[in-house]
């Protein structure tokens, strides 16, 4: 495991890794001065949207604002240097700091950062282990779904923003309690949300010479300053003003750098954060993979899941040692990247240390930016990432993929991602089951000398072994049957209980039964239960999906 860990790194750290990636697109597109403004300009972009939503996701989490900011740092630096796809952006989201509160609340900060290294270790695993390849297996309309409910997610996020400042840290989402603005206060509040999305609507039909979402954080928030205007700024969410993220080693015995207990390392301690750790490497992972599907479709590259997955885990471990609270894939900063035109591992280095810079340096500054300016940014990634064409074509597709999408949409907005893409995953495939299991028929004919065949079509797996067993007339049925299996699959050992439970019966009553055209572990296995099985030359060579031994003429799984 060291070692693919080590080779991970020299990979994506070395000048053949960095890029072939990223130079072939430079190669392409040309790299000079120009392409790298737009993506330094783009990376500054993304740092000035990562303030508030890092600021935001702590106060969800019930920790102090550095300990967001510093994990949006440190996650998104290595991703951006490591990770399986360039133009990701990641951080402290949302999706894991709901998981986290309950762990805060109840043992101390310290723990959590144990359990972001130990979530770390665990994605670290799952990416040597090559696991990220089974992203694949998330139909599209569970895509759909995933985009549309993390759109609602992010429009309701901003809901708190709206609200006298420190209503987030009671409300999270923005959904809860809290006291809304009003009067003036709301009225500029809205202005300058709509005059922010105004100019990033306007600016790329007038120069692209600055990214369109800076240019309105740029334009809104020298308005507000220079005319003093009254409206919530990012300094009335909290002070971002810190210092450079110092090596911290939660476990031990004694007090942490916020005053609670460290986290003796022991079984006790393992007992209490692992359960944590895999929710939220589990979560992590799905959000993150489905994200670099998603960029991967926009700037037209692919693979890099298990790759990704070594960098969040690496990610998430050294941020456990560094005072952060982890952090995954963020698809809001990632769409501001990609349509402000980062498309390199550039843009990702820049917002990492720009956040730094804001953090050391540039806070009072960054503090005197409008809140409405951050909110208009993040409404046009909503609407630039719901996918609008799912509502037209819900109508066409197959009623089984419509309710996917909305039942996807729905869990991501009122439970969690990884629930949802779960849930969606699962919908799917008993759909596909189903729909299988109706497909299972026979074409039969009677031969010259009597015998009577069966031509089996379909595949033969649990769902459609019922089915199978009541396309036979075992009664009626002449002295000889043949069971023809070429247009048929057997897949599991429901398939092979089927056919030797149909063999049975017409050995019980006395009748000769052949079975043609099974595979050869198939031959194997209905042999030594005694079943009739002929061979042929074209009998097709797969095997099935488990492994099986016979026990006293009767097939059992071990």
């Amino acid at each position: 495991m060291a070692r693919s860990i080590f080779r991970s790194f020299t990979q994506n750290l070395s000048p053949k890794n960095m890029d072939m990636t990223d130079l072939r697109w430079m190669g392409e597109h040309g790299f000079s001065v120009s392409r790298m403004r737009i993506e330094l300009l783009s990376g500054l972009t993304v740092a000035l949207a990562l303030v508030p939503e890092a600021v935001a996701f702590a106060f969800v989490a019930g920790v102090h604002p550095l300990v967001g900011l510093y994990a949006a740092f440190i996650v998104g630096l290595i991703t951006a240097l490591i990770g399986g796809r360039p133009g990701m952006i990641s951080g402290a989201t949302g999706a894991l700091a709901v998981v986290m509160v309950a762990l805060v609340a109840q043992h101390g900060v310290e723990y959590l950062f144990a359990t972001v290294v130990l979530m770390g270790l665990l994605q670290i695993f799952a990416g040597v282990m090559q696991w990220g390849k089974f992203i694949r297996l998330v139909p599209h309309p569970v895509m759909l779904g995933f985009v549309n409910g993390l759109a609602i997610v992010i429009f309701l996020a901003q809901m708190g923003q709206f609200k006298v400042p420190g209503s987030m840290v009671e409300t999270g989402h923005g959904l809860g309690g809290g006291e809304w603005l009003s009067g003036m206060p709301m009225v500029l509040m809205l202005a300058l949300v709509a005059a922010t999305m105004a100019i990033i609507w306007v600016m790329p039909r007038i120069t692209k010479v600055i990214p369109a979402p800076l240019a309105g954080i740029g334009i809104v928030a020298a308005v507000v300053i220079f005319t003093g205007m009254e409206v919530p700024r990012v300094g009335d969410l909290a002070s971002i003003q810190g210092g450079l993220p110092s090596f911290h080693n939660p476990f031990g015995t004694g007090e942490g750098i916020y005053g609670t207990a460290l986290a003796p390392m022991n079984l006790e301690t393992l007992y209490i954060i692992a359960p944590y750790a895999v929710i939220l490497a589990a979560i992590g992972l799905i959000e993150s993979l489905l994200t670099l599907n998603l960029v991967g479709d926009m700037i037209n590259k692919r693979g890099g899941a298990s790759q990704e997955c070594v960098a969040q885990g690496v990610a998430n471990t050294v941020t456990g040692f560094f005072g952060g609270m982890g952090g995954c894939a963020m698809i809001g900063q990632s769409m501001i990247n990609v349509k402000s035109g980062g498309r390199t591992r550039v843009a990702g280095i820049a917002a990492a240390v720009c956040l730094l810079l804001f953090i050391v340096v540039a806070a009072p500054l960054i503090e005197l930016i409008p809140l409405a300016a951050l909110v208009g940014v993040m409404f046009m990634v909503v609407i630039g990432t719901f996918a609008w064409n799912s509502l037209t074509i819900l109508r066409k597709v197959p009623l089984t993929d419509s309710f996917v999408i909305l039942l996807v949409t729905v869990v991501t907005v009122y439970k969690d991602l990884a629930m949802a893409v779960v849930v969606g995953v699962i919908v799917s495939a008993l759909a596909y089951a189903w729909n299988n299991a109706r497909r299972i028929h026979a074409k039969t004919y009677v031969t010259s000398e009597g015998a009577k065949v069966y031509q089996v079509q379909g595949p033969l797996f649990f769902g459609s072994a019922e089915g199978f067993s009541e396309l036979f007339d075992v009664r009626n049925d002449p002295s000889v049957v043949i069971v023809d299996f070429n247009d048929s699959r057997v897949v599991d050992q429901s398939a092979l209980q089927a056919i030797e439970a149909i063999a049975g019966k017409y050995e019980d009553a006395g009748k000769r039964i052949e079975l043609r055209h099974l595979s050869r572990d198939c031959h194997a296995l209905l042999t030594k239960a005694g079943h009739l099985v002929v061979d042929s030359d074209d009998d097709p060579d797969y095997q099935i999906a488990v492994d099986y031994k016979v026990r006293t003429g009767i097939l059992g799984a071990h």
